[in-house]
């Protein structure tokens, strides 16, 4: 199955809604113009369809497979991982001082989505290892920092988190893993974890766990967990790598999908303890996992919109190949490719907009993440951290939810064929059905948008975009075009009344998530889908402003976004409204709380 990285879109939104010249004037970002980073995203697609697309169907069909503690990736997952770390790509966005090349973000989102589309169970290894260089970046020592992060940054190692498990998924103040203090100032770590993605493998020369676990004396519940750095092999001072520590892999997990990317049982200290050093301080180690989990959550959303999109190419490829039926209008006699159909003309309308929207939001939200680190000004640096720290799990939560339902609609679109593992349609939804689950689930992420990003601040952040999604609201309706063109009425009808739902909503959450927080957090779920739909919305009205200005300049290109935006605005925009009443709902009694426990 082919994959064609949608390099045209990805630069339209990095350049007219993410403002790459903006981030380009940070300092450190100076070499990061249109320029650089158009050839950056042309080489990554070449990456991705070339050498990594190739390989997805086989890492569904040959997994990894674990032997007496060693797990063997996918055959050709090592070479073209290979070809991934000589070509620098680990350390895109990561610092020059360490051996990256100290991209902003924004363009590393491109390039993610690339690597995750041409192959997501693959691109699962690196990602992890970002996580880990952000850990490290923020909490490490200096002599871990030099130990560690030139060969993470490098790709020549790999990392993981670990933080899941037997007893304890979501719950992490329920965590048994020990930490018992040495002499020597380092810890052994004993436990068992699970669901360690990419835990053990055989495509890096060391891997380095991120572990989560508790010192004798720790306090109880999340206060007392500490982060450790555990490698599979000791290193020496010169940085050689020494003796196997004392963590094995006792199991490898057999999924529904996402098969090529190992997830791995770890079991430490059964040998008399894994060598471990502390990372910061003792008892703050969910505060440091949590930096790994930022970054993982947001790649995640990353993950979804590129199963996304290599679901849509898909389906589309294949509904204008497949001859099926007459037309519902007349037009013709004889029967037809399924692409003039209404219904699969909606499907798939549904599932580009879908798309370039949750593109957009995680675009920005990387933007926001650049100028969060690099803005000379410290209150800008703390305005842009705080809208990126709302966006990340709409990015996460939504772009997820999305990608299951994108991902469906793919089959669908195939019909019968659709539900045969021979056409390929089915492998995106099952690999997409882990994305709402692991890194916290949907429910989690809603929870973090209504305690953490909405009412900690008094709405602050979320009052914001609602005054600048009214000004965009303003300016579609003070625009030229506005009188003839429906996309501009349509966007501007929609999207205003969405808007007004998301204030609605927030309002609700302010006044209820203390006093009532059963009825507040029930609707935590529906609040990040109204949420991330006003926020698409928010950018395909920017996208239609924009497109609109340049459609001279390639009206091919520019016309289809005014239609997908035409199409968001009237298809997926009026869905706030019912999720705003689902929400509000819960001030009554209704719905779910009005079922006893008995009853279910």
């Amino acid at each position: 199955m082919s994959y064609s990285a949608p390099i045209k879109d990805m630069s339209f939104v990095m350049n007219e809604l993410a403002g790459l010249d903006d981030v380009g004037r940070l300092p450190g970002f100076e070499e990061a113009t249109p320029e650089t980073a158009q050839s950056v995203l042309e080489e990554a697609g070449k990456l991705a369809s070339q050498v990594w697309a190739p390989l997805n169907v086989a890492g569904d069909r040959q997994p990894a497979q674990w032997s007496e503690g060693r797990v063997s990736a996918t055959p050709g997952f090592s070479e073209a991982f290979r070809q991934f770390v000589d070509g620098g790509w680990q350390g895109l966005s990561h610092p020059v001082e360490y051996g990256g090349q100290g991209l902003p973000r924004l363009v590393g989102a491109a390039c993610l989505e690339m690597q995750k589309a041409a192959n997501l169970s693959l691109a699962t290894c690196p990602s992890l290892t970002d996580g880990a260089i952000e850990a490290l970046l923020m909490a490490g020592s200096d002599a871990q920092k030099t130990r560690y992060l030139p060969r993470l940054v490098s790709g020549e190692w790999s990392g993981t988190m670990n933080l899941t498990e037997p007893q304890a998924g979501s719950d992490l103040g329920l965590l048994r893993a020990r930490a018992e203090r040495h002499p020597d100032g380092t810890y052994r770590i004993f436990g068992t974890k699970i669901f360690i993605s990419w835990g053990e493998h055989d495509m890096s020369g060391n891997i380095v766990h991120l572990v989560l676990a508790r010192t004798p004396d720790a306090p109880e519940g999340v206060k007392g967990i500490s982060l450790f750095l555990v490698p599979k092999y000791l290193v020496n001072d010169d940085g050689s790598l020494g003796a196997r520590n004392d963590v094995q892999c006792v199991s490898i997990e057999h999924k529904m999908g996402l098969k090529g990317s190992p997830t791995a049982v770890l079991q430490y200290g059964d040998e008399g303890g894994a060598m471990g050093e502390l990372i910061g301080e003792e008892n703050r180690g969910l505060e440091y996992m949590f930096v790994m989990m930022v970054s993982a959550r947001y790649a995640v959303g990353m993950q979804g919109i590129a199963v996304a999109e290599r679901a849509y190419q898909k389906a589309r490829d294949y509904a204008k190949e497949r001859v099926q039926s007459r037309p519902v209008d007349g037009s013709v006699q004889q029967s037809v490719t399924i692409v003039h159909h209404p219904d699969v003309r909606r499907m798939l309308g549904t599932m580009r907009a879908l798309i370039e929207a949750s593109r957009a939001v995680a675009y920005v939200a990387a933007a926001h993440a650049d100028h969060a680190r690099h803005h000379p000004d410290a209150s800008a640096r703390a305005e842009h951290h705080a809208l990126y720290e709302f966006m990340v799990p709409i990015v996460k939560g939504w772009s997820t939810e999305m990608s299951v339902e994108v991902a469906s609609l793919g089959v669908q679109v195939h019909g019968g064929m659709g539900f045969i593992e021979e056409t390929g349609a089915a492998q995106f939804y099952r690999d997409a059905r882990i994305l709402p689950i692991y890194e916290g689930t949907t429910a989690i992420q809603g929870n973090d948008l209504i305690g953490r990003k909405t009412v900690r601040d008094g709405g602050a952040v979320a009052k914001r975009l609602v005054g600048e999604i009214g000004q965009i609201v303003q300016a579609l309706a003070a625009h030229p075009a506005f009188v003839d063109s429906p996309a501009f009425m349509a966007m501007h009808r929609h999207l205003a009344a969405a808007n007004q739902s998301f204030a609605n909503a927030v309002a609700f959450m302010l006044e209820n998530a203390k006093q009532d927080p059963n009825a507040a957090y029930m609707g935590g779920v529906p609040y990040l889908k109204l949420v991330g739909i006003v926020l698409g919305g928010w950018q395909m009205a920017r996208a239609l402003l924009a497109s609109q200005r340049l459609m001279q300049e390639d009206p091919a290109f520019h016309g289809a976004k005014i239609a997908t935006a035409h199409h968001y605005a009237t298809h997926l925009l009026p869905q706030a409204g019912a999720l705003e009443a689902t929400i509000l709902g819960a001030r009554d009694g209704e719905g779910v709380l009005a079922l006893s426990e008995d009853q279910f």
